[in-house]
């Protein structure tokens, strides 16, 4: 017996101009509803509409004018059907859980929306965001010939401030706020790239671990926070100053999102007809190419307690870890030329962001990675990084895409006999080493460094997900900054040097 019919919110991703994006989706989704013990209406069924493409536009205002939306239009559909899921794309997921954050987080109970289902979501931005305006526009795989918007870019650009501080507020959420007085999340992401869409010249758009815009880390709410401090100053024998260590506190230093559910789709790519996790769903029901995305989005819909959603979560992640073994090895023939190769591991991104105590970006800094009893950085294995991004809006952040399986080790990768590549026994630890600049003057910063270990790599590195790293650095402030000189006799005081840091042990 079917429950009673379910009121479903379309929301789409970014620069989309026509609710044909959605593809057949919809339409599929009533189709097979009845079968999987659910009951969808069409005229029950919303197709989510904003503007995205003006440089004026934010992602908040986005959020501002959704829960207006909900408010206008679907108020009467809530009371006469109940709670509605939302089903989101791309920059549609970050949409709506920044609408969650700012207006029902704190009234359990009171939100309308009871599942939001995200298809490929760019919950922790997109490596192509930086690309600009221009170049991006011309990427078939993310528009449909239209102008970005630079107000979402903003917030799409790798380790921006404001997907920092959404991601940290879902970090900092207690396992209760999934469940039927909160909300249902699930991620739905492909790995696989459409080559037809690949730009040579923007290689992120053919990038392993994504679908060609969005990277499974960026995608996955299952996230972790490492916090790193700087040790206290100290005075040295021969009359300088240090504060050398980068300190990984106690167990509140390391913190991890609420159990999320999570599947990665075989064979789907971002977007588009053939292949894209939404646009590519034929209307027709039974169409055994889209069985594997219906199937888990209907049976993310039939979720019902937090029970049920622990048993999908750990269903999903056995049929994802099935999904990347059997994509590991892309095979791509070429007529009248030896065949291409792509091994698909699995990434690990990790958005590190250095201020001060005072909560400053540090905007000058090396940060050096190292591996090894003697924290050697050429001790890392080769492969180990395939892209590294600093934000350009927020200097003092800088995001690493880290390839897991070579960081932690693995088995060799052969193809008919023929050994793609050797195995990996990976890394003995990872370290950290932070050189900032400036490094004297009346206020200046130190070096400082946490020692490899094998701690460490198992905290901020994990398989399809992302990890904030947020390291705090001592403000060095020296004396003479301000002084207070006794009697009234005037003198110059251009030639006064630096004292002493104020505080110092």
């Amino acid at each position: 017996m079917t429950d009673s019919p379910r009121l479903i919110v379309f929301v789409h991703g970014w620069s989309v101009t026509h609710t044909d994006t959605y593809g057949g989706l919809p339409e599929r989704l009533v189709a097979e509803s009845k079968a999987a013990g659910l009951s969808l209406v069409v005229k029950q069924i919303y197709l989510g509409r904003y503007i995205s493409f003006h440089d004026e536009v934010r992602l908040r205002d986005i959020s501002y004018a959704f829960q207006d939306a909900v408010e206008r239009e679907l108020r009467g559909a809530v009371e006469q059907y109940g709670r509605f899921a939302c089903i989101t794309h791309s920059t549609g997921g970050p949409v709506v859980r920044d609408w969650w954050q700012r207006y029902h987080r704190e009234r359990p109970g009171a939100c309308p929306m009871s599942h939001l289902v995200m298809l490929a979501p760019a919950n922790f931005g997109s490596a192509l965001a930086q690309l600009g305006k221009g170049r991006v526009s011309r990427l078939k795989s993310w528009f449909e010939g239209v102008e970005p918007g630079q107000g979402v870019l903003d917030w799409l650009e790798l380790g921006s401030r404001e997907a920092w501080q959404l991601n940290e507020a879902w970090i900092d959420c207690e396992e209760s706020v999934i469940g039927a007085r909160g909300m249902y999340p699930f991620v739905l992401t492909g790995q696989s790239i459409d080559r037809k869409f690949y730009d040579n010249l923007n290689t992120y758009t053919g990038e392993t671990g994504s679908d060609g815009v969005v990277r499974v880390a960026a995608a996955n709410l299952n996230a972790t926070r490492v916090r790193l401090s700087q040790s206290a100053v100290r005075k040295e024998r021969g009359g300088g100053f240090s504060a050398p260590e980068l300190i990984l506190g106690d167990g509140a230093a390391v913190t991890h999102a609420p159990k999320t559910a999570m599947r990665v789709l075989a064979g789907k790519a971002h977007s588009g007809k053939d292949m894209g996790i939404m646009r590519s769903v034929s209307a027709r029901a039974g169409v055994r190419k889209d069985a594997e995305t219906v199937g888990a989005i209907l049976d993310c819909l039939k979720v019902a307690s937090p029970q049920e959603y622990r048993e999908l979560s750990r269903r999903f992640e056995a049929e994802t870890a099935q999904v990347q073994e059997a994509e590991r090895k892309e095979v791509q023939s070429r007529l009248l030329l030896p065949d291409n190769f792509f091994i698909h591991d699995r990434y690990s991104m990790v958005i590190f962001r250095v201020h001060d105590e005072a909560g400053h970006a540090v905007e000058d800094f090396d940060l050096v990675l190292t591996a090894g009893p003697n924290d050697d950085p050429n001790h890392l294995p080769k492969g180990f990084a395939l892209d590294r991004q600093g934000n350009k809006r927020d200097r003092g952040t800088i995001t690493y895409y880290f390839n897991w399986d070579v960081m932690c080790g693995c088995p060799e990768v052969v193809h008919e006999g023929r050994v793609l590549r050797p195995a990996s026994p990976g890394a003995q630890g990872l370290g950290l080493q932070i050189r900032p600049r400036p490094t004297e003057g009346f206020v200046h910063y130190l070096p400082c460094a946490i020692g490899a270990s094998t701690e460490l790599l198992r905290e901020i590195m994990l398989p399809n997900q992302t990890t904030l790293v947020d390291i705090t650095l001592r403000r060095i402030v020296r004396r003479g900054v301000f002084e207070l000189d006794r009697g009234v006799q005037q003198k110059s005081f251009k030639q006064t040097k630096p004292g002493d840091p104020i505080g110092s042990a």
